[in-house]
């Protein structure tokens, strides 16, 4: 598969890089690399990125993109999510083809997670 003027990398701000940086790696099994006190980086999730240190959010309520997980366990990673410190803005809800939910991360961006709709009978 050719990387060329495919998506790459994204970047996000974080009030609290710390903070933020504690979240994805207990609820995900994130590992960062900083590059100096005010940007850390993640690779390896599915697209690599980075957080920047900024009084700002990534909310889809002020237009921003949404980055969707996918789950094989809805309700398992619900937990991970708020025992790690997110903050679930919308619960779970179906949609035609699964089931999803968004929520923030302690600097307040917001990002959902996806699981197929149960096909059993």
């Amino acid at each position: 598969m050719t990387r060329h003027e495919k998506l790459n990398y994204v970047e996000f701000p974080a009030a609290d890089l710390q903070s933020t940086k504690s979240f994805f790696q207990k609820a995900f099994g994130w590992s960062f690399t900083d590059y100096g006190p005010e940007y850390t980086a993640f690779s390896g999730q599915g697209l690599d990125g980075g957080f920047f240190q900024a009084d700002l959010s990534a909310i889809t309520a002020n237009g921003s993109a949404l980055l969707v997980f996918y789950s094989d366990n809805l309700e398992s990673t619900l937990l991970k999510v708020t025992d790690a410190g997110g903050t679930v803005i919308k619960p779970i809800f179906s949609f035609p083809r699964g089931r999803r939910f968004h929520f923030t991360e302690p600097s307040g961006n917001e990002f959902a997670v996806w699981s197929e709709a149960d096909v059993s009978p």
